[in-house]
């Protein structure tokens, strides 16, 4: 039996394990124990994650872009939301955890992601080409509800602390829904040439097929209906795993007395490296067109959904959500929103931008553990 074939096996024993046991108390643990099952919650949860994303490029196949990424992007978000749900719903309040993954996510795919991806790509074809309207496209929508949703909060005089007010909360929950789903509206309708490689450039020309990707030729169609039953196979373990590995987690870091903001980095990191990868691997077969659209489509995607379903756990439960970042913070999401904005205003790129996006990561990671 494949390595794939144990996944859903597995993920699912845990699944039993974990609603058959008592529930799990950090406390009552064993600093081994607690630490042995974490990583066990863990790895479960990255695996499951790695089928989603392999389900989603089995549907990118058979449905074509930008409904493949689509699928993927909606996926991981969802999951997204599911893990930081449970961890807000926890016993110990965690105001800042939506703006911390969040905030998160974006310096890990505007800037991990796509620095290292450009550099990749342009050691292996010095300059790749990409569809400069999707790109265009994707920051028109990003930058506003980043702004909105991260610094607004510090200039608002209806509450204090980087929140918003009840009825700040609502419409601007509103607002983001209803522009998020103009742009999918757009993306998969009218403009869906935006966000397919340009006929006439290189990444047609030239672009090998993903590792994944079947030989040319006809093809048995895929039942569409297995691919989506197995993507949910794959999502509902994590969405269930969710609340013990928070549990977890949240022990963890007061027992370390790490900073808060490791958590919000620990769950983006569990969310998006199997579609970093998704993403790396179309830059190395010369898709850069797909790799944006995971990168840019990833960040967008979590601002529009996860901005909304933050501040409405935070109405339901009471629960204050701080959401403006700290000052040296909005210095740096301010440049990497204008870097991505120079990097993706040609239709070219090399690795000198790649190279600029990875330092900008670097001061993201110092400024975690040296604010």
């Amino acid at each position: 039996m494949s390595y794939s074939a144990l996944r859903l096996p597995l993920a699912w024993l845990t699944v039993g394990a974990t609603m058959v046991a008592p529930a799990i108390v950090p406390a009552a643990l064993s600093p081994f124990l607690a630490v042995m099952l974490f990583l066990w919650l863990l790895g479960i949860i990255f695996w499951s994650a790695f089928g989603v994303v392999h389900e989603a490029e089995e549907l990118a196949e058979i449905l074509g872009e930008p409904f493949g990424t689509l699928v993927l992007t909606l996926s991981i978000v969802i999951i997204e939301v599911a893990l930081i749900s449970a961890v807000m719903l926890g016993p110990k309040a965690v105001p800042t955890l939506g703006r911390d993954t969040m905030f998160a996510v974006l310096m890990i795919v505007l800037n991990g992601v796509v620095g290292l991806g450009l550099l990749v790509g342009g050691l292996r074809h010095h300059q790749q080409s990409f569809n400069l309207q999707g790109a265009s496209a994707y920051l028109a929508v990003t930058i506003p509800l980043a702004v909105i949703a991260l610094v607004l909060p510090n200039f608002t005089t209806s509450s204090s602390g980087g929140t918003l007010s009840a009825t700040q909360s609502l419409l601007f929950s509103l607002l983001t829904i209803l522009l998020y789903s103009l742009f999918l509206w757009l993306q998969t309708g009218r403009h869906r040439g935006f966000f397919q490689p340009a006929g006439t450039g290189a990444e047609v020309e030239d672009a090998s097929p993903l590792p994944h990707a079947k030989p040319p030729g006809p093809q048995p169609a895929a039942p569409l209906s297995r691919h989506v039953v197995l993507l949910l196979a794959n999502i509902f373990p994590i969405v269930i795993l969710s609340k013990s590995l928070a549990k977890l987690l949240d022990a963890g870091i007061d027992t370390l007395s790490a900073p808060t903001a490791l958590g919000g980095i620990i769950i983006a990191m569990i969310v998006f490296t199997p579609e970093g990868i998704s993403a790396l691997r179309a830059v190395a077969a010369n898709q850069l067109t797909r790799a944006i659209n995971l990168c840019l489509g990833a960040a967008t995607s979590t601002l529009g959904l996860t901005v909304p379903a933050v501040l409405l756990i935070g109405l339901l439960s009471g629960q204050p959500v701080i959401l403006g970042l700290s000052a040296a913070n909005m210095v740096l999401l301010s440049v990497t929103l204008v870097l991505n904005g120079i990097t993706f205003s040609g239709s070219r790129t090399t690795m000198l931008e790649g190279a600029v996006h990875l330092s900008l990561f670097g001061v993201f990671l110092i400024l975690v553990f040296s604010p």
